[in-house]
């Protein structure tokens, strides 16, 4: 497909060819082709089912966790393929980071919730640490709410505030890229609305790639949106564009609620 967008795509962070993607024998994508704009937000939509989580997690290659899946194709993260075999998949998933659905934070202080990449990578330095802390609490819009309680438990707080804290957490370990998968969908609006916010902040230093199922979110938070159905890549191209003046009937079909 024609993805002549404009200078973002000059200097893209992931470039995506010919991508497939199988469950046993059935295929969830099919010859997948875009580019993801460096420092900007690019949604993916389209109904349930439609391959945006699948093609979300081949980023950090979540899928491979799964049984029985097979890609076919090509992901360039910075020009280096993160679909060998002989990649360093925990290398990988510390440049790029992801924030699911339900919020997950660990049965553990909120302080070590933050510093838990660190401590993996062999990191324990106090003043290091302390300064990830702050500034990853302060990255994620809650420094202010919890930091007088660094060492209660992420457990107790509010679906907002816990999703913030495994936004932060995402970010202690300087990731390039943010994966959220639907981060939203369990929070009240008001929470919702400093996630928003919080996402357009994050542009400045990340490339951040959402799926929601709230084309409403979709239109506020992106630069980019891409739409899919039944595993395949519909249209591509500038959140303005395809929300007002798609190329793709299916697209404003979709867009416009005639189904979905």
């Amino acid at each position: 497909m024609d993805l002549d967008i404009t200078n973002p795509l000059s200097d893209p962070v992931l470039e995506i060819a010919g991508l497939n993607l199988y469950y046993g024998a059935s295929p969830a994508l099919r010859d997948i082709a875009l580019s993801i704009p460096r420092k900007q937000v690019t949604a993916f939509i389209g109904p349930s089912g439609c391959g945006k989580s699948t093609l979300l997690r081949c980023f950090n290659r979540m899928n491979d966790l799964l049984d029985n899946v097979r890609i076919e194709g090509s992901i360039k993260l910075d020009g280096d393929e993160i679909t060998s075999p002989a990649l360093d998949v925990i290398s990988l998933r510390r440049r790029v980071g992801m924030v699911f659905q339900q919020s997950n934070p660990f049965p553990k202080s909120i302080y070590e919730n933050i510093v838990y990449g660190l401590r993996i990578a062999g990191v324990n330095d106090k003043k290091t640490l302390d300064e990830t802390v702050e500034r990853s609490l302060k990255g994620a819009a809650i420094w202010d709410e919890v930091k007088d309680r660094l060492q209660d438990s992420a457990l107790g707080l509010s679906g907002g505030q816990a999703q913030r804290i495994c936004i932060a957490r995402a970010i202690a370990v300087n990731p390039e890229i943010i994966l959220m998968d639907e981060p939203c969908s369990a929070l009240d609006p008001i929470a919702t609305a400093k996630i928003e916010e919080l996402i357009n902040e994050l542009k400045d230093l990340y490339t951040v790639v959402i799926v929601t199922h709230n084309m409403q979110q979709a239109a506020r938070v992106s630069d980019y949106t891409a739409f899919l159905y039944l595993g395949e890549l519909v249209e591509y191209g500038e959140t303005k564009k395809i929300f007002t003046n798609p190329d793709n009937r299916h697209t404003e079909d979709y867009i416009t609620g005639r189904f979905g």
